[in-house]
């Protein structure tokens, strides 16, 4: 009988421990947060009589005004603005070269970190005393901003320049999943041995980055990360602001982890079409959804079968319902498209491996294997993730 009944328990308890690791996403209103750059009164202390550099886009907003017109119109001296991918009022395309400039309403220098490189140099530090970052991440490996963010890190470690990041929500913070990005795959959109998905916001991502000794020969930047308030963990956010121009609303980012895997793919994930990753299809699919890309100026120029009618999913009506599933990558449709059209060799691109950060999903998928079989690949190593993410979180 007793045994039984410890049986029970544990039954109960395992039930209970993997509902815990599988929330379901709370929907919430951003303005329910308070962010890093609306507490002012914990960090314009620390900009006063210093000479300022800001690395920012369009998601840099307090209320409704720029965090760059906030702090000039607090008289505090900025001297040059970082741009990332997709430029700092976030008009540009991904990838896309984009070029040194002056930003026209405020006459600063603006120096790209999306063009002749991705690292300030000494010069471009030069005279500055301390640096600002403030850019809405969206909590997916792939995702260019904690890359910049890296980079900024290491010049300023480099250049004894501290650093203050501004922390904001993660939309997709609720959930870890997906490959953790092995040796050998290191690049622009994987420069970390994290998963897919890895559940911190940027702040945090930022102290994880410090504590390991992920910067180059190992150094640390001077980083101070003002938290945010009335931030759980559970929660998917929507946005007030697109955070780049392909992912205009929460579905798509909600969406956007899985669905990104197609960019390494013959396969369209929607863009120039008004639902930039909550579609995908292909001229040779199947699928009750048809879709008609077109060249989008500032989002997508030139895309994937441009003029081309598509067939296949549309998925806005599943993300929609989000808040009713456990966070977690789809692979479903990824596998669905290859059945379809890609067992002919000609399905993955060079590119796949690099956003997936290893080979090993591409040969699973090519030899058959389930979507179960291949998550239950993942977990070792999302398990010992897990564990060294842990010592950087700010928040439950």
């Amino acid at each position: 009988m007793k045994t039984r009944t410890l049986f029970f328990i544990l039954f109960l308890f395992s039930g209970f421990v993997c509902h815990a690791q599988n929330k379901r996403p709370v929907l919430t209103n951003f303005h329910q947060i308070v962010t890093g750059d609306e507490q002012t009164s914990l960090y314009f202390p620390l900009l006063q009589g210093k000479h300022v550099a800001v690395v920012a886009n369009q998601s840099a907003i307090i209320g409704k005004t720029n965090l760059v017109d906030t702090l000039l119109a607090k008289d505090i001296k900025v001297i040059r603005i970082f741009s990332p991918e997709h430029g700092f009022r976030g008009n540009k395309s991904a990838g896309a070269h984009i070029n040194d400039g002056v930003d026209t309403e405020t006459g600063l220098p603006i120096v790209s970190l999306y063009g002749k490189h991705r690292k300030p140099t000494p010069d471009d530090l030069r005279g500055v005393d301390v640096v600002v970052f403030d850019l809405q991440d969206v909590g997916v490996r792939f995702y260019t901003y904690i890359s910049t963010m890296t980079l900024v890190m290491e010049a300023c470690a480099e250049n004894h320049i501290p650093v203050i990041l501004l922390d904001r929500p993660n939309p997709n913070g609720f959930y870890v999943d997906g490959p953790v990005r092995k040796p050998g795959f290191q690049s622009f959109v994987g420069m970390h041995p994290v998963p897919v998905v890895y559940g911190m916001t940027i702040g945090e991502y930022a102290r994880m980055v410090n504590g390991e000794h992920w910067l180059k020969n190992g150094i640390t930047c001077h980083l101070t990360v003002i938290p945010l308030k009335k931030y759980h963990r559970n929660m998917l956010v929507k946005l007030p602001v697109k955070p780049s121009p392909n992912l205009p609303d929460w579905e798509a980012i909600y969406l956007y982890p899985s669905l990104c895997f197609f960019e390494g793919t013959v396969v369209s994930v929607g863009r120039g079409t008004s639902k930039p990753f909550q579609i995908y299809g292909h001229p040779k699919m199947k699928g009750s959804y048809s879709f008609l890309p077109v060249s989008t100026p500032g989002a997508s120029l030139h895309p994937k079968f441009e003029n081309q009618t598509c067939r296949g999913t549309d998925l806005s009506a599943f993300a929609k319902n989000a808040f009713r599933k456990p966070g977690r990558i789809y692979l479903k449709w990824l596998l669905d498209a290859y059945h379809q059209i890609g067992e002919n060799g000609h399905f993955f691109n060079h590119y796949f491996d690099t956003l997936a950060g290893t080979d090993i999903l591409r040969k699973q998928i090519e030899a058959g294997m389930t979507e179960g079989q291949i998550r239950k690949s993942w977990q070792k190593d999302l398990k010992a993730f897990k564990k060294i993410r842990k010592k950087y979180l700010l928040y439950h």
